[in-house]
């Protein structure tokens, strides 16, 4: 009887253990690729006046938009990051082209009072653009008095 108890009970301490199935192979998770404090694997925005545009860099796409202009969207083949600088560099259909080198230093847009970390230039065809940088979530939060 004794023999019999040890046995209904082992598979009830076995199961308040904790002791589970074997462990799943663990999730991938990005190491952070920082420049100037901002982390280039997070979504971020480069962004430039006279004339005014934008880059969106996402992990899936860089996505150019201007006034007046057609947005061109490609996919994001990741920085190469040299010390302070990081470039993104890609070909688009119809061979068009586009740089974005994001630097890390500090950088005003000339409209307000917002400082951002990076310094960001575009070149796309044949035309450079000069602008700012930073990640989509700290544009979010108002800028510091």
């Amino acid at each position: 009887m004794r023999v019999l108890a040890v046995f209904l009970t082992l598979p009830l301490l076995l199961a308040c253990s904790g002791e589970t199935s074997a462990p799943g192979p663990a999730e991938a998770v990005a190491e952070p690729v920082m420049l100037g404090g901002v982390d280039l694997n997070q979504p971020l925005r480069a962004i430039g006046t006279e004339p005014f545009w934008a880059v969106e860099i996402t992990p899936a796409a860089l996505t150019w938009s201007g006034v007046e202009r057609p947005e061109l969207t490609v996919a994001n083949p990741g920085p190469d990051v040299q010390g302070t600088t990081a470039v993104y560099a890609v070909e688009a259909a119809a061979g068009a082209s586009m740089t974005v080198t994001l630097m890390a230093t500090e950088c005003s847009d000339g409209m307000s009072d917002r400082l951002y970390p990076l310094t960001a230039t575009v070149e796309i065809g044949d035309e450079t653009l000069n602008g700012c940088a930073q990640s989509v979530s700290a544009l979010a939060v108002e800028p510091r008095p």
